[in-house]
């Protein structure tokens, strides 16, 4: 497993956990191309997806549950990718905890050096009969 991945997307992760928007989007190239699976088909520039963690982090506003599970990196000179399952979520602003498990798809660039992640794909299976959502599935 790729040293400088797993310690980039360690870091990301504790910044979501405390809430740093600063630092969340500090991971994320200029030109970033999210697939979130919330709210919108795709989110096209840090601005934007900034605009959306903030949107997250005020409908979440209690403890948050962020934990990875089954993560595998793949890196080669200048681009990696990794892909895990996340159990997340958090209290509402009724204080009920709901989370769920999403699957993940990160992928990474190195510029002048640094990684910075250039896509990100959260999404959650569904039911094709219903259209719902399978947010009760566990690996």
């Amino acid at each position: 497993m790729s040293t400088a991945i797993n310690t980039l997307i360690e870091e990301w992760k504790q910044a979501v956990l405390s809430r740093n928007i600063d630092k969340i989007v500090s991971y994320y190239a200029d030109d970033i191309v999210s697939f979130d699976a919330v709210s919108a088909l795709q989110f096209k520039g840090k601005a934007a997806y900034r605009a959306h963690w903030e949107a997250c982090m005020e409908h979440c506003p209690g403890p948050g549950i962020f934990e990875f599970h089954e993560l595998r990196i793949v890196e080669s000179q200048d681009s990696a990718f990794a892909h895990w399952l996340a159990h997340c979520g958090g209290a509402g602003p009724d204080g009920e905890v709901k989370a769920c498990w999403m699957r993940v798809t990160a992928g990474y660039q190195r510029f002048n050096g640094d990684w910075k992640v250039v896509h990100e794909h959260w999404s959650a299976p569904f039911d094709m009969a219903s259209g719902t959502a399978l947010f009760d599935l566990k690996p």
